[in-house]
């Protein structure tokens, strides 16, 4: 969704970038595994759960997936300056993905309600959808106006906080708090207050990291 912008970066600067999303791209691995096994398994009896708001699963589940599938490719520099359009449309099918999960995703956690959900936990999954789709129209919005580095540092804010559906599993998954709602619970709000301060530490290290170079090349000039 950006213009044009910097040149390439050396492959060096990329490989932190490069194993950030392999990491999350192993969490994403995990989770298929682990929680949406169901997914290939008719039978599997967590189908009789979601039975009673299935069809609003299947668009939110739909979106979720094309967001967080999809929101990697919005930070590659090589796509953006060579297949700028293609970035276009890849930015704006986030934002709709993101703009569809995040209310569908809270008002399914309410529908839950009904089942046995706490009111607590419809107050999480509420606050988590709120931050995603503030994040995304802060980002969208100084994209039409041309404010290409607001732009990406508001879409890495909005990426942080729709993984935060991935973070909670893993780290519910490899601790076995996934069996209690109150610790899952827990794990969604610390995960949501950690979103977007991590990664502003991501922006800022990419800013460093970027400054060092350019430190390099005023000293040489001067000397």
């Amino acid at each position: 969704m950006a213009t044009i912008s910097q040149p390439l970066p050396m492959r060096a600067r990329l490989r932190p970038k490069f194993f950030l999303f392999a990491f999350i791209g192993l969490m994403m691995a995990y989770v298929l595994c682990h929680n949406e096994r169901f997914l290939i398994n008719s039978a599997d009896p967590v189908w009789q759960h979601y039975q009673p708001f299935k069809w609003w699963l299947l668009p939110h589940g739909l979106a979720g997936a094309c967001a967080l599938l999809l929101g990697p490719l919005q930070f590659s520099d090589r796509l953006r300056q060579r297949y700028l359009k293609l970035h276009r449309v890849i930015g704006y099918v986030y934002v709709t993905g993101a703009m569809i999960l995040a209310p569908l995703g809270a008002y399914i956690q309410y529908f839950e309600e009904r089942m046995g959900g706490t009111r607590s936990f419809s107050l999480a999954a509420g606050a988590d959808a709120a931050l995603l789709m503030m994040t995304t129209a802060i980002a969208l919005w100084f994209v039409l106006r041309g404010k290409i580095q607001q732009h990406r540092q508001w879409m890495t804010r909005s990426y942080a906080v729709a993984l935060v559906f991935v973070e909670v599993r893993v780290i519910g998954g490899l601790t076995g708090w996934d069996q209690s709602d109150r610790a899952v619970e827990t794990i969604v709000w610390m995960c949501l207050i950690f979103a977007v301060p991590l990664a502003d530490i991501v922006l800022h290290w990419q800013d460093f990291r970027r400054s060092k170079p350019a430190k390099v090349k005023a000293r040489a000039a001067a000397a």
